[in-house]
């Protein structure tokens, strides 16, 4: 299994001011689906940092998302392991595949990967 991006989320109501802030450090706004919006970095797309008032299908917003090459090999991992799977593996309808799993901090992780 390979990491292909980690991307902080910041949960927030100031979306709009947020994109103005982190333009000013050269993002720029690469998706908003309304609850969440990904800023990236031009000159390094995998650079990317995201703002999310709530996610719309799990309890908890996340505090990072980790993007992998097999998230089946990754939810296998973390379930063996014994970790808290926080919200379950399925089919989003804006195209990934994801689970939350709590990490020994006890922040939230979104392991997906795109269909």
């Amino acid at each position: 299994m390979a990491v292909r991006r980690v991307m902080p989320i910041i949960q927030s109501e100031a979306a709009e001011e947020s994109r103005d802030f982190y333009g000013l450090l050269g993002f720029e706004e690469v998706m908003n689906l309304g609850w969440i919006m990904t800023l990236a970095s031009p000159s390094s797309p995998s650079a990317q940092v995201s703002v999310m008032s709530v996610d719309k299908t799990a309890p908890v917003t996340p505090d990072l998302s980790v993007e992998v090459d097999d998230v089946e090999a990754a939810y296998e991992m973390m379930r063996d392991s014994g970790a808290e799977i926080v919200h379950p593996l399925q089919d989003e309808e804006w195209g990934v595949r994801r689970f939350f799993v709590r990490d020994p901090n006890g922040r939230v992780v979104n392991v997906l990967s795109h269909r």
